[in-house]
Parts: C-alpha cells; structure tokens; sequence
C-alpha cells in the first residue's frame, strides 16, 4: 500500500521558488561554478524526468527512492527532483562498502537508485563531479507519509531507519528563522564544511539556504587554504558551517588572511575544547556558535554568539527536559520506521541517549556526552555496537570488544587458523573507513565478568592485549 499523498508542491514553494530575498538570477549554490535559483530549477526538472522514465511518480506521489551519491550538485538536483514527485527518498553515504549498500537496499527496499555511474574528486575534495545513474530495484513504494529516510550510524547492526516528513522538514526549517540572530539570512552567503548527505549539512546548510534565500557555497578543498579561499570568493556576510574537526583544521597553519566578510562559524556535534575554541576566535577575531541536534529532529538547541558556554538554549518550538541525567526531546510523533521502540520515544518525548542537565531557571541544557555506545569520528557518528558485532560476525572471529578513547580500537580473539590480515581484509569489506578500528589488539582470552559478559574497561582490555602471546595489527 503507497503512502497517503505526499504534496510535493512544498519543494517549489519553500525551496525553489523566487522572489523577495530569493531572486531568480542570484546563485543559490556554488559548487564547481555558481548556480542560479532558475538555473537550480533547470537542473531538478530534468532530472525529475529521469526519474519518472524510470517510474517513479507514475501512479502519483508515494513512491521510494536511494540516493548514493556524494555531495555533489547531482546530489541535490536528484533529492529535490524525487520530493518534487512526491516520493520518498532514502540517503545513503557514499562511503558505505557494496555490502553495507546491499544491506541498505534490501532494508529500505526502494524502488530506484540513484548512484554514480563516474565520479571525480579525491578525499580532500568538499563536492564531487558526478555523473549519476538510476536503476530500478525490486523495491516497493513507501508504507507512510515520509519524505526523507535517513540511517542512524550504518547499514548494518542496531542502526535505526530515521524518517521524517516534509512537515517535520519544513518545521525544523521555521526554527532556524525563529532563532534569527546567528543564522545566515537572505543575501548573505553559508559556506557549508559540513556533508550534505547528513542533517546539519542537508538541513542547516543546503535547505536553509535555499529556503532563506543564503548562498550555499562549498569549498572546492577541504583544506584550510580551500575553506578560506571558499571565503574570500564573496564580498557577502558569510558565516562557515561545520564540525569541531574543521575548527582544529582552522586553528593551525599560517596566520590566515584579512576576511572582513566572515562574520562568524556555528558548528554542530561535540562540544568544541576550550582550548580550540580559545585559539580560534583570537586567530579570527569572529564569533564561534555551537548548535545540539539530532538526525531524528534536526536543531534542538543552540548558543550561536558562545554567550552561556558551555550552555545551549533550546530552538523555539522545541521542549527539553532532564530525566535520571539523560536529556529528552519534545517530538509528536516517532522518528523511526517500524515498531515505535518505547525506550527511544514515548508519549511525545524522544530520548536523546546523551547525558546533559537542564537548568530549571533559565531553561538552558548542558550536553554532557552520549550515554550509548556512539561515537563521533572525523564529525561522522559511529555506533560502537555496530562495529563489534561485525566483527564478531567475521569468518575466524571468537568474540570481540570494541571501545574509542582517541579512536576505535578493536581487542579481537581469534579462532585457530584465523590471521589478523584475513579480519581487516574482510572488515574492509563490510564496514566503511571511518568505521574501521584504527588499532586492532588480537587477544589469548577476552577478560570476561562473573557472570561471564564482556568486560569493555579499556584498562581491563590493554592489560590483557599486554600479556605474552598478544599482538597488535
């Protein structure tokens, strides 16, 4: 059964559409070269058309969509064109291995995919040139009323099907207005570090530039002379977009350029370390924000001048409260496909899984890490428990304990016959490079409890990979 109608006109009239602030000939992206509002249009109609050669939207909205693709301008003309059918589209990164995006499809079951047929760019590029191609896949259209489906850390494992409806997308939008100061207003200029291919990126840059009418602008290189170079290219207020690792990126190197034109930077993910924070804004004399959110929901909470360090003030709209030192989250309705799991959402309140305290005199929220198993690598968000149970799925494998101090580090008991370069190689099949244990400690005996569970005590598990007859791959 498809989904209840999914209206696509919101694309053309919160996205798309020109007018005052959002004019026609103004460029809305600048990847490779600027791109004008008209010109964006251009771009998703014909691939809109591509799609609907390929079915979907033949039977009206309600049909299911992937995207693989890197960012890169046939990234966005290709997630617009499918809302602008009315079908629902499920993002996947591009890093993912084949097994991990085989996974994902026979999870998400689509009806089409969108991948790159050829693409160019190394790994310090910030976009891709793409040339995609769409296949059809033994999919079938979406069961609910969703137009974005996003996975939680992976496609293997615990993760979790994130959906969210344009209404939910549009809302989150409406927040970033009502939060005003801080947030990149019409005519001035986002350059996003962040990927597009997850919230912060996709919604906090692409989505509210082209809703607020802000050019979003991605720098050709991730490097600190690319990202300041992206700066330089506009006379227009610009503001940068990105994870702590781009501040620390910033923080070192030669004195940067004069700048008078970027007014500031908000980051998302972990608090950034004071004394990064502190280097930043005396080498740039700017203001350093920081935004709280979550794929389920988008912005929950923001501190865009650092005026309440290490506190945030919930977005408006949104309600956040502090039970047995976890923080939860006003949210109507479940976030993820399937089963409501009532220990993540009940009754209108989502569990964040992070530890923080919410001051019950000025409301604010301190985020105090996860209390789960996920981590954050490189601005990217890793489920510990994914990975361990991957490899403790592997062919040779006894059991495995995975654990992060400065990186994933994997404590592994092997079977007999079984290598520590057969578990990498075949890791590196399954799980995407940012997932991957950085150090691998094959181990005689895993130090177990009582009752016979796996101990993760990190000091436990380096004094067993220490005794005789251990070794580190």
């Amino acid at each position: 059964m498809s989904a209840p109608a999914l209206d696509p006109s919101w694309v053309d009239d919160v996205l798309l559409a020109g007018g005052p602030g959002r004019p026609d000939a103004a460029p809305a992206l600048v990847l490779d070269a600027p791109v004008t509002r008209a010109g964006l249009r251009r771009l998703v109609e014909q691939r809109q058309a591509v799609l609907a050669a390929a079915g979907i939207g033949a039977s009206g909205p309600g049909d299911s969509v992937a995207i693989c693709l890197a960012p890169s301008l046939a990234f966005v003309a290709n997630l617009l064109a499918c809302w602008r059918l009315g079908a629902r589209a499920a993002l996947l990164d591009h890093r993912l291995t084949p097994f991990e995006i085989d996974a994902a499809l026979q999870r998400l079951a689509p009806q089409a995919v969108v991948s790159a047929e050829h693409a160019t760019g190394g790994p310090l590029r910030g976009f891709q040139d793409v040339q995609e191609r769409v296949a059809t896949y033994p999919g079938r259209p979406s069961e609910t009323p969703h137009a974005l489906v996003q996975l939680s850390s992976g496609s293997t494992g615990p993760s979790k099907v994130i959906a969210r409806t344009a209404a939910g997308l549009v809302e989150e939008l409406e927040r970033y207005v009502a939060i005003g100061a801080g947030v990149p207003q019409p005519g001035e200029r986002i350059v996003c570090l962040a990927s597009m291919v997850h919230v912060l990126g996709l919604v906090g840059g692409l989505l509210h530039g082209l809703h607020a009418g802000a050019q979003v602008v991605v720098p050709a290189r991730m490097t600190a002379d690319g990202i300041l170079a992206a700066v330089a290219a506009g006379p227009e207020p610009t503001t940068l977009l990105g994870v702590p690792f781009h501040i620390e990126l910033l923080s070192v190197g030669p004195t940067p350029p004069r700048l008078p034109q970027l007014t500031g930077m908000t980051t998302g993910g972990e608090l950034v370390r004071a004394g990064v924070h502190d280097t930043f804004t005396d080498r740039f004399g700017i203001r350093l924000g920081n935004m709280y959110g979550m794929t389920e929901v988008g912005v929950i909470a923001t501190d865009l001048f650092g005026e309440h360090r290490p506190a945030l003030t919930p977005a408006p709209g949104l309600r956040v409260r502090e039970e047995h030192g976890e923080l939860l989250v006003s949210l109507a309705e479940s976030p993820y496909l399937g089963l409501s799991d009532p220990a993540r959402w009940a009754d209108g309140w989502l569990r964040t899984r992070d530890a923080g305290t919410v001051d019950p005199a000025t409301g604010r929220l301190r985020v105090q890490g996860r209390n789960d198993s996920q981590v954050s690598v490189g601005g990217l968000k890793v489920d510990l428990t994914e990975v361990e149970h991957t490899l403790a799925a592997l062919p040779g494998v006894d059991s495995a304990v995975v654990t992060h101090d400065q990186a994933i580090e994997a404590y592994v008991m092997l079977r007999e016959d079984a290598t520590a370069e057969q578990v990498q190689a075949e890791l590196a099949r399954r799980l995407a490079a940012f997932k991957r244990p950085r150090v691998l400690r094959i181990v005689q005996q895993l130090p177990r409890t009582a009752t016979g569970k796996l101990v993760r005590d990190r000091a436990l598990l380096v004094a067993a990979s220490m005794k005789e007859g251990n070794t580190e791959a």
